[in-house]
């Protein structure tokens, strides 16, 4: 015979009070997204009266058509996947290539180097120098300001340096009987290896490139350039959704406002990346715990 385990009462009021508190969290947290959702999906016009809480009262894709229409928000988004992708390989592959030599123990000077790279991490010079060395890079109003400054990361590289120093030693040397290089035991012995660690870093930068508009807002101003997100801040910000609404299809439409497309254009240039984060959130928990556990 087997006894069942009762709980008993403080197990049943902890266990209610905290699904009580995670469901209240839940609620705060996702329903702002679900508020923008249904306003976004309401005609616009309808929407001004307010009063729209859950579900749409007059469905309606009007905004979505006229975002999706819009000339700018297409260039904007084919910079922030261009961006995205460029960045994060350039990103990946240069801190790793710098992590592998920081994991040498014969590397001259590399506690300096350390000292280096760990001081940056709590120190900046401010947004006028860098804003200063970005000019006299010739960077301003250049693709190429997404990608050369975010190529290399401190914080990024101590993962790639934890998982670096927890390769087989006995893999090196046999590639160094066969008369590899250093160069060619990174690119061909440590890289494949390496997967779960890139990927993370990978995932990493992407989000981050991504989700940036400061660099867009503050470097350049040919709105060809702009990413998806500074377009964002400027429609949220600068109300430049009036334009939008003249621009519709058919010229001014009364199913649609400035406020239902500001709402449409967050749905859209936020939704990529929150569907793609949680299939991807393994990879998060799985680099912040790289190196905790030997085996």
């Amino acid at each position: 015979m087997f006894k069942l385990n009762r709980r008993t009462q403080g197990e049943v009021v902890f266990d209610t009070v905290n699904v009580t508190i995670m469901a209240l969290v839940c609620f705060i947290t996702l329903y702002p997204i679900w508020y923008v959702l249904v306003n976004s999906l309401n005609e616009g016009a309808d929407a001004m009266r307010g009063g729209i809480y859950l579900w749409p009262r007059v469905f309606s894709i009007e905004s979505y058509v006229a975002v999706i229409e819009n000339p700018g928000i297409m260039k904007a988004m084919g910079v922030t996947i261009a961006k995205t992708l460029l960045g994060t390989v350039v990103h990946v592959f240069f801190t790793a290539m710098v992590a592998f030599a920081l994991s040498r123990r014969d590397l001259i000077g590399k506690n300096i180097y350390m000292l280096m790279g760990t001081v940056t991490l709590f120190f900046g010079g401010g947004l006028i120098p860098y804003f200063l060395l970005i000019r006299d890079l010739n960077l301003l109003d250049n693709f190429l300001v997404y990608i050369i400054p975010a190529m290399f990361s401190f914080f990024d590289l101590i993962i790639f340096l934890t998982f670096f120093r927890e390769t087989p030693p006995g893999l090196e040397e046999a590639a160094r009987i066969d008369g590899a290089n250093d160069l060619a035991i990174f690119l061909k012995v440590i890289l494949p290896i390496s997967l779960p660690v890139l990927a993370t870093i990978a995932l990493f930068h992407g989000v981050y490139q991504w989700n940036d508009y400061f660099v867009g807002m503050i470097f350049i101003n040919n709105q060809e350039l702009q990413p998806i997100q500074t377009y964002l801040y400027r429609v949220v910000a600068q109300s430049s959704s009036n334009q939008m609404v003249a621009n519709a299809p058919g010229g001014i439409n009364k199913n649609v406002s400035s406020q239902s497309i500001k709402l449409a254009t967050m749905v859209v240039t936020t939704m990529p990346i929150v569907f793609a984060y949680p299939f991807l959130q393994k990879y998060f928990v799985k680099g912040l715990t790289i190196g905790s556990i030997k085996g």
